[in-house]
C-alpha cells in the first residue's frame, strides 16, 4: 500500500512563518532528553533532565503557567489546572461554545520518550538507521522544502503536548477563559506504564472532578492505512486494547541439564519454542464488533467500487470480515482480535550448558470484546497442547495486566466536537472511530469519565507511524500549525 505524496495539502504562505516558530520550539523540547527510568524514583540524572523541561514549558507557555494552580504528581508529571468561570466570555462576546460549556476538560500528554542512541560512550546513532542524532533536535527542509522536525519524542508525545499548550497559551492571551475547569495532565512515565498519571487521575477522583471530556494521543491523522482510500483518514481512537505480559516457564528435573554433548530427547528449550510456534498457529479468535462497523461506515462512502459496497455492508458481513481482516495483518488484522506475541527469551546461562528452565514473555494485547481471563486462558490452553503430558513442565504467569476501556460515546455532542475540531483543522481528512492498539495514559481517565478519546492532530504517513519506537521519528512543522488549530477550536468554537 503506497501513501500518497502528503498527507494534507500545503500550508497557505501565511502560515509558513508560524510553522518554522513552531518547529524551533518543538525542536527545544525534543533535546530534552526525558526518559524516564524503569521503576522506583527518579535518580539524581534524570531529576535533573525533568526539571529541566519543566523548566522549558514554563519559559515557553508563561501565561498558561501564572494562570494554573501547577501540582508535581508522581514521580515528575505535571497536573495543571486553569479555574473555569461561567460568566466567561469569549473576545467576541459570546459564552463559550467550546468543549468546556460542557463541563470540566482534561487534556493529557506525556513528557517521556523511549531510548534512542544519543552519541555518548561510543553509541553510533547513524549505524542504527537514524538520519540525524535522535535528541538534536534538527530542523529541516524535505526534498519538496517543507519544515521537517527530526527527533526521538517528536510524534510520541511532545509534538502532540506543543500544540495542546500552544493552543491554550493563545486562547488564553486572547483573553479567553474556560467555562468550566481545564485540567492538564503530563504524564512522565507513560512508556512505563504510567504510574504518574495513574496517580494524577486518583487524585482528580479524590477531589470528584468529572470531566466532560477527555482527550489523549492516539489515532492521528493517517495515510496509507486503509486500502483504497486516498484521503487522510482522522483516526479517533474511542476505546482502547488491554495489555498483559505472561510469562511461559518450560521446566525439567535439574538433573537433565549438563553438558551440551550429550542432550535429552526432549528438552526445554524445543519445548518452549513448540509453545511459542503455536500461539503463532492458533491466534485469538477474531470478532468485527461495533467500534470496526462504525469506522467502516465513515471510510466507506469514499472508496472506490466495489470495495465501498462490501466496507458500506460491515455490519452485514461481520463473520466473513472477520476471516478476511486478520489476513491483511497490520493495522486492520489487530483491530479485529487478540494479538500475541514473544518478547523476550531466556535460556541457558552459557553455549555449552543444557538448560533446565527456559522462559518467554509473550505480550498480549486483548481486544475489546475479550477479557484478561480469557486471553489467558487461550494461551494456556495452546502452550498444555504444544508441550505435551510427558517430557518437560509447562506454567503460564500473568506478570501485569489491565483490562480493554469501555468505548467512549459516538452519538453526543462529546464526538460531535472532536469531528468538528478535526474537520477546522484538516478539511480534506474523513473521520473515523477506532480501537486504539497500543496502551496510553488515558486508560486510567476511564475510571472519572465514559468520554475519553485518543487522537493527536498530527498527520501521518505510514513511514512516520514506524518511526514511533523506531528508527528515524520525524513530524512536518504544517502539521503543528493544523494541530494548533484543532485545539483551539475544540477549547473555543
Amino acid at each position: 500500500m503506497s501513501d500518497p505524496a502528503s498527507a494534507t495539502p500545503p500550508a497557505p504562505d501565511g502560515d509558513r512563518a508560524e510553522a518554522a516558530r513552531l518547529a524551533e520550539r518543538l525542536a527545544r523540547l525534543v533535546r530534552i532528553p526525558t526518559i524516564s527510568p524503569d521503576d522506583g524514583p527518579l535518580d539524581d540524572a534524570a531529576t535533573a533532565v525533568f526539571d529541566a523541561f519543566r523548566e522549558a514549558l514554563g519559559e515557553m507557555f508563561p501565561t498558561t503557567f501564572a494562570a494554573a494552580d501547577v501540582e508535581t504528581v508522581g514521580r515528575a508529571g505535571l497536573l495543571l489546572r486553569i479555574a473555569g468561570d461561567t460568566t466567561t466570555a469569549t473576545t467576541s462576546g459570546r459564552t463559550s461554545p467550546g468543549a468546556t460549556a460542557l463541563g470540566p476538560v482534561l487534556l493529557m500528554a506525556h513528557q517521556d520518550v523511549v531510548p534512542a542512541p544519543r552519541g555518548e560512550k561510543g553509541e553510533d546513532w547513524a549505524a542504527s538507521g537514524w538520519t540525524h542524532e535522535p535528541f538534536a533536535g534538527v530542523v529541516a527542509p524535505d526534498r519538496n522544502g517543507d519544515l521537517i522536525v527530526h527527533g526521538r519524542g517528536t510524534l510520541d508525545d511532545k509534538g502532540a503536548m506543543l500544540v495542546t499548550l500552544e493552543a491554550v497559551e493563545e486562547l488564553l492571551g486572547d483573553g479567553w477563559r474556560p467555562a468550566h475547569d481545564l485540567h492538564l495532565l503530563l504524564g512522565a512515565d507513560e512508556e512505563r506504564d504510567g504510574p504518574s498519571a495513574e496517580a494524577a487521575v486518583a487524585l482528580l477522583a479524590e477531589r470528584g472532578v468529572v470531566p466532560a471530556l477527555v482527550v489523549d494521543e492516539g489515532g492521528a491523522v493517517a495515510t496509507g492505512a486503509f486500502p483504497g482510500l486516498t484521503r487522510p483518514l482522522a483516526v479517533v481512537g474511542v476505546a482502547e486494547k488491554g495489555v498483559v505480559n505472561l510469562e511461559i516457564v518450560v521446566e525439567s528435573d535439574p538433573a537433565h541439564a549438563g553438558h551440551a554433548s550429550t542432550p535429552p530427547r526432549r528438552g526445554v528449550v524445543s519445548a518452549l519454542g513448540r509453545a511459542l510456534a503455536a500461539i503463532e498457529r492458533h491466534p485469538h479468535p477474531a470478532v468485527v464488533d461495533d467500534v470496526v462497523v462504525a469506522m467502516f461506515d465513515a471510510v466507506a462512502p469514499h472508496l472506490p467500487l466495489p470495495l465501498r459496497w462490501v466496507v458500506g455492508r460491515a455490519d452485514g458481513l461481520r463473520r466473513p470480515l472477520a476471516r478476511v481482516l486478520p489476513l491483511l495483518g497490520g493495522e486492520l488484522g489487530a483491530l479485529v482480535r487478540t494479538t500475541a506475541t514473544a518478547t523476550v527469551l531466556r535460556g541457558s546461562s552459557a553455549p555449552n550448558v543444557i538448560a533446565s528452565r527456559a522462559s518467554a514473555v509473550v505480550n498480549l494485547r486483548v481486544a475489546t470484546t475479550s477479557s484478561v481471563a480469557d486471553a489467558v486462558a487461550h494461551v494456556e490452553r495452546v502452550v498444555r497442547s504444544a508441550v505435551g503430558r510427558r517430557g518437560p513442565r509447562a506454567s503460564v504467569r500473568v506478570l501485569a495486566a489491565s483490562e480493554p476501556t469501555p468505548v467512549s460515546p459516538l452519538d453526543d455532542e462529546r464526538w460531535a466536537l472532536i469531528a468538528a475540531a478535526v474537520g477546522h483543522a484538516y478539511p480534506d481528512a474523513v473521520v473515523a472511530p477506532y480501537t486504539m492498539l497500543a496502551a496510553s495514559d488515558s486508560r486510567f481517565a476511564a475510571r472519572l469519565t465514559p468520554a475519553v478519546y485518543r487522537f493527536a492532530p498530527l498527520a501521518m504517513t505510514s513511514e512516520q507511524r514506524a518511526g514511533i519506537h523506531g528508527v528515524d521519528e520525524h513530524v512536518a512543522a504544517d502539521s503543528l500549525v493544523r494541530g494548533v488549530r484543532f485545539f483551539r477550536h475544540l477549547l473555543a468554537g
